[in-house]
């Protein structure tokens, strides 16, 4: 049985105000034993109608304990995660490859937030000559995402140094991204077709999709952008400043929030 003590203000408070009004409405005889269900299920009613603030009241406690118990398993996930997270061998890396700040970025290829927010990542790099990013292909936008997220590990598995250029080519390309046109954008680089074909015909692309799928699921990412810094998971296109302010935290004590 739960105590009243152990629960939170205002639940306590609730169960309290609760109990006391069901003392009040029963008759002075009545038993526990004597109250039937229908009893209890209109003093339940009633109380709740005269008192609706304790429903917010609950749900709010509700939504509370769940947004912590989701961040707690957050962090859980990404200690246990941290190496495949941070150095997996299929993830592709820009900026300094060396950097003693990490930026993890999961991204679709034709997302329109990721598109946007393409800018901020080159930005950063650029400002940030310790910074190194680490590029997740997450394609969550059906089977053309998935066609073009290949190509880009085809293209990261054959041409690792080009990976970049292929990356911000096809991200500010218009229109739907797929198998054709991230080709065409791979092979206007002067990548050779038959190369990224052999490639494509490995299961690398599929053990690297299956990798990221799982890390984003353990991680809790429904959408992206989404991004990784420090032992903090950021959801959505949240902006320049925004990341810089974390990242700049990082470097300076180890921590997303000095």
């Amino acid at each position: 049985m739960i105590s009243i003590q152990s629960l939170c203000t205002p639940l306590k408070t609730a169960l309290s105000g609760f109990l006391l009004a069901v003392a009040m409405l029963l008759p002075a005889q009545a038993t526990a034993d004597e109250l039937t269900k229908s009893d209890v299920e209109t003093i339940v009613r009633e109380y709740l109608i005269a008192n609706p603030d304790i429903i917010a009241d609950a749900l709010t406690e509700l939504d509370r304990r769940q947004r912590e118990a989701e961040e707690a398993a957050r962090v859980q996930a990404l200690t246990e995660s941290a190496d495949i997270l941070f150095n997996s061998s299929r993830q592709a890396v820009l900026g300094n490859p060396n950097g003693d700040i990490t930026l993890v970025e999961f991204f679709d290829y034709n997302c329109g937030y990721c598109k946007r927010a393409h800018g901020d990542m080159v930005r950063l790099i650029e400002d940030m000559p310790n910074l190194r990013v680490v590029l997740k292909e997450f394609p969550v936008l059906g089977q053309g995402s998935v066609e073009a997220a290949q190509i880009g590990i085809a293209v990261n598995a054959i041409a690792p140094d080009r990976y970049g250029e292929f990356h911000e080519n096809l991200m500010l390309q218009r229109g739907q991204a797929n198998r054709a046109s991230a080709m065409k954008v791979a092979t206007d680089m002067g990548l050779s077709e038959a190369s990224l074909a052999e490639a494509l015909a490995t299961d690398e692309a599929g053990r690297t999709l299956e990798e990221v799928y799982t890390l984003a699921n353990r991680l809790g990412l429904t959408g992206t952008p989404s991004y990784v810094v420090g032992d903090e998971v950021i959801m959505g296109a949240v902006g320049y400043e925004q990341l810089q302010a974390k990242l700049k935290s990082m470097d300076s004590c180890g921590e997303t929030s000095c």
